[in-house]
């Protein structure tokens, strides 16, 4: 099956001169949803997953789908000052500043071992940031999946030398 016929592009948006990649057609089709988040959970199937991080909010569709499908529990990693109790953080760049990301305290520990999901992979500064959260934990990041990476963007570069599963490659 074809992912690529799920994805719209939408030209200058949000500003002009992006081609945003609109991922709602996929998820709105059964058999698409059910192809994206079968094929990477087979790809992650041995690696022993046990928990699934992803971050607000187009992450937290496809955490939450991997996490079920492979028996394990999910991390949702939040902008700042969204989660209740002791938190950490990682920060990442921006175009113009930095932003964060932060996880529960006690969301995972060193017995976990962690698949990091997201929709798009774009300059890996996000990836990035959440690897940063998985470590500082005491975990072990076990790889990356993505629905889409844009691979002009060479994010995968800062991902290191883990497992990094993309479904879909714009050039």
């Amino acid at each position: 099956m074809d992912l690529e016929q799920y994805i719209r592009d939408i030209p200058d948006f949000p500003k002009e001169g992006i081609v945003f990649k609109d991922i709602t057609p996929l998820l709105a089709s059964p058999d698409g949803f059910r192809r994206a988040i079968d094929t990477i959970a087979d790809e992650f199937a041995d690696a022993g997953i046990t928990k699934v991080l992803g971050a607000e909010a187009r992450g937290f569709i496809f955490g939450g789908a991997l996490a079920y499908r492979l028996g394990a529990g999910f991390v949702p990693a939040r902008k700042p000052g969204k989660l209740p109790g002791k938190t950490t953080s990682a920060e990442y760049a921006l175009e113009y500043g930095t932003d964060s990301l932060e996880i529960h305290e006690d969301a995972m520990g060193p017995s976990d071992r962690v698949l990091i999901v997201d929709d798009v992979l774009a300059t890996g500064g996000t990836a990035a940031a959440k690897a940063s959260l998985v470590s500082s934990s005491g975990a072990e990041t076990m790889g990356f999946a993505f629905l889409i990476e844009l691979d002009f963007l060479s994010g995968r570069e800062k991902l290191g030398d883990r497992k990094i599963v993309s479904l879909i490659h714009v050039v």
